[in-house]
């Protein structure tokens, strides 16, 4: 079993690109790392941290990261725990607020607050009309910072390795 759960919601696939990058930068810190959709983790048990993404949409998480957050709530306050959210576009990407009920879930937790990424909205990825119309428009485009990611990802592997 691996020792890092990585676990990721998303609607198109760029926070699980996110959230694969993450594991890749902490198993490069000789971590064992499973990555898993919040949609089919059982339980947090087996690990020792989680990093938990979610896309974030009009300003809310995925329900499945919310109801994995829910779930485990009382088995990841006895974990470390990162958050991280995917989802602004356009040039201002400056973090953005986690849902209330998120935020309440991550300071029941003792995690901090989410860490926000840029994301990603093209016409080959957009799903739904609201999100094919932006994507046709002036926001289509990939906002992820990967340099960003990797430095954030590199900071929770180093505190794993302090943590041994």
């Amino acid at each position: 079993m691996a020792e890092i759960l990585v676990v990721y919601a998303t609607k198109t696939g760029s926070t699980r690109e996110i959230a694969e990058a993450i594991a890749a930068r902490i198993r490069s810190a000789a971590h064992e790392v499973t990555v898993l959709d919040a949609a089919d983790v059982g339980s947090v048990e087996p690990y020792k941290a989680v990093v938990l993404g979610s896309a974030l949409y009009a300003a809310r998480w995925r329900p499945e990261a919310v109801k994995f957050l829910k779930r485990n709530a009382p088995a990841l306050a006895r974990k470390p725990v990162w958050l991280f959210h995917s989802g602004p576009l356009g040039s201002d990407l400056s973090a953005q607020k986690a849902p209330s009920k998120v935020r309440e879930l991550a300071s029941r937790i003792g995690a901090d607050q989410p860490t926000t990424f840029g994301g990603r909205l093209t016409p080959e990825t957009a799903v739904g009309f609201f999100a094919k119309k932006m994507a046709q428009g002036s926001m289509a485009g990939d906002y992820r910072d990967w340099d960003a990611i990797e430095l954030w990802a590199n900071n929770i592997a180093e505190q794993l390795v302090a943590a041994r």
